[in-house]
Order: C-alpha cells, then structure tokens, then sequence
C-alpha cells in the first residue's frame, strides 16, 4: 500500500526533486537534505517478515530493493524519478531487532543491548534507469551497560517506540552509545557514502552539482 508522492515540503508533486525517497521517515529525509538532494517522498508499506534461515544483511537489502519496487509502481508508466529505498536492522546475538512491539519488548531489547556491542546493518537500493543498484552498510556499536531504571526512563520518553533495535543515536540514545565503529549515517538509517555512490552511479553528481 503506498499514498500519494509528496515534494520535500510535504505538497503534492516531484517539482524540481532529483529522486523519489521511497520512505516516509524524516531522519532520511533530513540526511538527504543534508547531502543538498532534492527529493519526493512515496512512503510505501511491504511485508517486512524475514524469510526462515535469511541472513540478515540479505534481509535488509531485500526489504530495501522491495520498498523501491513498490515505490517505483506508483509512479507514472513512462518517465517518474529514480526511486531511493533503504532499510536498516539490529543484530545482536545472530537476531534481528526490529521495532519494539509495545514496553515489555523493548525493555527486553535494550535489556539485551545493554553492556555489550550489535551490529546495525543498512541495504539501500535505487532504481534508476531501468536498474536496480543496490549496497549494504555495517556498523558496529557499542553500549554501556544500562540499568532498569535508565531503560524504563528511556521507554518513557517515547523516542525508542519505532525505532530498529529501540533506540535512536540522533537522540537520547546517543548518551548509551560507548563506541562506534562504521557509519553514523548508516545506524540512523541511511548511509550517506554508499548512498552517495549509488546516486553518482546513476549520473547523480553531488559535488559536481554543488560547485
């Protein structure tokens, strides 16, 4: 299910938008203003239940190439944008954490990242001109160790409720953060080298468009 293509200020319409952003969620958006990329926004839902045995780098980058495709339908049959999808996943322990499905999970899930480190792997796709690139990013993170009181503070502020693996590093969860490895970009939710090349890949020049 999709709804309707959106600019960057949220009126209908891709009017001077470089991509369609296949992702209603605003730290992509803001991470793509960032980088100065004009951008529509064509939120769409797909099944995001990982398949029995699926390694979870496959996952994130099937989801993404799924969301770009369901985003890519929606717009006109000749012509339309370039679609940019991404999706991100917490690992710890060999599992994938997604959202929290309501306070006892998430408590768990914080209560399991707690002390210790996890990865964050996100698979971005694009579909442009008739292809379909794709790319994966993976970052490790570090907690320091938490206590039931911080996590259920935390819960309460309602930052960590639909996040992947509960929490945000662009807020309040950065204060849990005791090492990184990898992409900040990335653990937000969309990686802005691999991105950066997927874009100039596809003749999507971001310095060159700038100077």
């Amino acid at each position: 299910m999709a709804t309707p293509i959106t600019g960057p200020d949220g009126a209908n319409g891709a009017s001077g938008a470089q991509i369609c952003l296949a992702s209603g969620s605003p730290r992509r958006r803001e991470l793509l203003a960032q980088i100065g990329v004009r951008h529509s926004v064509q939120p769409v839902d797909v099944d995001e239940t990982p398949v029995p045995g699926e390694a979870a780098a496959d996952f994130v980058v099937r989801l993404a190439i799924d969301k770009a495709r369901a985003a890519r339908g929606c717009q006109a049959p000749t012509g339309g944008l370039p679609v940019l999808a991404a999706d991100t996943a917490v690992v710890v322990d060999g599992m994938i954490l997604g959202k929290p499905r309501d306070r006892d999970d998430g408590l768990a899930m914080l209560g399991r990242l707690s002390g210790r480190s996890h990865q964050v792997l996100t698979g971005v796709a694009l579909i442009a001109d008739g292809l379909e690139r794709t790319a994966l990013s993976t970052s490790r993170v570090r907690f320091r160790r938490l206590s039931a009181a911080e996590a259920a503070t935390y819960w309460a502020t309602g930052e960590p409720a639909d996040k992947a693996g509960c929490y945000a590093i662009q807020g309040l969860g950065a204060l849990f953060i005791a090492e990184l490895a990898g992409s900040y970009s990335g653990v937000m939710g969309l990686p802005l080298f691999e991105t950066a090349e997927l874009l100039d890949a596809a003749g999507i020049h971001l310095l060159g468009s700038a100077v």
